[in-house]
């Protein structure tokens, strides 16, 4: 017979001990989405064009127009914090809350539960609004966790440089490979970097948001941890391997 007072007893401790504002996180943004018109799991919304206008309705509301942003509408000055919590579908859902989970808890873990989700927001907040400064004429809608979590790695990077995480390289057949945290996020940025050049504000990944998002994490923890709290000895930095 399963104990199921106990179960409970231990995932609720786990969440005080553990990464609590990291798993809130994912279970806000996951839950979000599946009752929101785009999972397509609420037949609230309807059917065919019904759920799609409920779709572009529901980004107009909660997501980021960057030319709304930059007039200074009342209700468009809140909008970076909800797009944190809305997603265009399920590969960008899963994606972000992989990110978020390999690499928030440790972060969480260095910084604290309060300081990281104020650090969370934060840094979301000022990502997205740097995509909307640098395209302030778009009314395209920019959604999605990503300039947040971006910050995320930029913090781990400088945190936990000595890190070693598992990667799976499309061009390298899928093989997991592990390699020093420092050369993944960096690999990582380069790219969002390159992308950011070309890319414009149409449809599409806002890379510029990573960009910004992750400078902006790196930055915070280089200010606010170069005094002596950052991990520096490997077998500390190597407790929490992360596997993206």
């Amino acid at each position: 017979m399963i104990d199921w007072r106990g179960t409970a007893l231990g995932v609720l401790r786990g969440i005080r001990t553990g990464p609590a504002v990291t798993y809130g996180l994912i279970a806000a943004c996951c839950l979000l989405f599946i009752v929101s018109p785009v999972s397509g799991l609420n037949p609230a919304h309807g059917t065919g064009d019904e759920v799609l206008a409920a779709q572009s309705a529901y980004f107009r509301r909660w997501g980021v127009v960057p030319a709304e942003l930059m007039r200074g509408d009342p209700d468009a000055l809140l909008t970076p914090f909800t797009a944190l919590f809305v997603h265009g579908g399920w590969l960008h859902l899963l994606g972000n809350m992989l990110f978020l989970w390999v690499f928030g808890a440790m972060a969480e873990e260095r910084m604290g539960h309060v300081e990281f989700a104020l650090f969370y927001l934060g840094t979301g907040y000022v990502a997205l609004l740097g995509y909307a400064m640098a395209h302030a004429d778009s009314e395209q809608t920019l959604v999605g966790a990503s300039g947040a979590i971006s910050a995320v790695l930029g913090a781990f990077l400088f945190l936990f440089p000595r890190s070693r995480v598992t990667s799976l390289f499309p061009f390298l057949f899928f093989l997991p490979l592990r390699f020093p945290a420092w050369a993944v996020l960096v690999f990582w940025f380069t790219l969002q970097w390159l992308a950011a050049r070309t890319a414009g504000s149409g449809p599409g990944v806002a890379y510029l948001a990573h960009v910004v998002g992750f400078s902006v994490g790196f930055l915070y923890a280089w200010v606010r941890f170069r005094g002596g709290d950052r991990v520096k000895t490997p077998a500390a930095a190597t407790e929490g391997d992360s596997q993206p």
